[in-house]
């Protein structure tokens, strides 16, 4: 996730990052510009349609469908935009659960108790990095060094990586129960938190896996491809080669609202405006080896 702050206004105006839109659509902007200096040639030229023909009035309509699409573009934002933040919250909870199972937990484990407490040091925020791996659809080992835990070390990566680690937690939580480590009545204590792990992963998965339906999202692009295309034959006879330039315009903001959309509707990716999975989970890290 890229950090900034809002309040600088100049430069965020003559900053470019490479996921910028202006970047990703610079060629379709040129062409669609070339395109529209063609149309406008032929119209002032050849056609002049606009002098006898009823698409003098086509502009008129034109502005009508540009204010409907700039309404579906609204709501496509503002979905979109719900999938990030609830992804964020998700992340917030897990942070809150973290700390509050180790700060459970160092206070029923005895003191002197280092091997326990070293397994729950390591556990808990390996769910964590663990969870960002799967969610990115990449390998979900992750390989401790330390040989006293060989429930954390050996990981298969073939299975839900996330509910191996949860289980181990909750399997060493039993065991402790058995012990005599803990009483029942602290075995319920902690529950909760080891449970919402299990909670906040599928919830992250429903976002991953459910994403905007496929005919929603190809209707807004033909919808944005075919304002853009009829826009030079709208506006060309009143405009003239300024067309060229309304249009490339035009079709950059429309462009960058759904590619914006795009990229925040998954926001367990890899760009730069997606969260800070990485962070989040060195920061449960950081706050639980001080508190356990």
């Amino acid at each position: 996730m890229r950090i900034y702050n809002p309040k600088e206004w100049f430069g965020i105006l003559f900053q470019f990052h490479k996921s910028d839109t202006l970047r990703k659509l610079l060629g379709l902007i040129a062409i669609i510009a070339i395109y529209s200096g063609i149309i406008a040639y032929l119209e002032i030229n050849y056609f002049k349609t606009h002098e006898t023909s009823p698409l003098k009035n086509f502009s008129v309509m034109h502005t009508i469908l540009g204010m409907a699409l700039s309404l579906l573009l609204v709501f496509r934002t503002n979905t979109a935009y719900d999938r990030w933040w609830e992804g964020r919250k998700l992340w917030g909870a897990l942070v809150n659960n973290s700390r509050n199972l180790a700060l459970k937990l160092t206070t029923l484990l005895d003191k002197d108790d280092e091997y326990n407490r070293d397994f729950f040091r390591k556990a808990i925020p390996m769910y964590a990095f663990v969870l960002k791996e799967h969610l990115q659809a990449e390998s979900t080992r992750y390989m401790l060094d330390d040989a006293d835990h060989p429930e954390l070390k050996n990981l298969d990566s073939d299975k839900h990586a996330p509910n191996q680690v949860a289980k181990a937690i909750i399997a060493r939580a039993v065991q402790l129960h058995k012990e005599g480590v803990i009483s029942g009545e602290q075995l319920l204590f902690i529950n909760n938190e080891v449970s919402s792990f299990t909670d906040i992963c599928g919830a992250c998965e429903r976002i991953k896996n459910t994403p905007i339906p496929y005919s929603y999202s190809a209707f807004i692009k033909k919808f944005i491809f075919t304002y853009i295309m009829t826009m030079p034959i709208a506006y060309s006879f009143s405009l003239g080669y300024l067309v060229m330039l309304v249009v490339a315009i035009v079709f950059y903001v429309l462009g960058s609202l759904e590619l914006i959309a795009e990229e925040i509707e998954d926001p367990f990716g890899k760009d730069s405006n997606d969260l800070p999975m990485e962070k989040i989970a060195g920061n449960i890290e950081k706050h639980v080896a001080e508190i356990i």
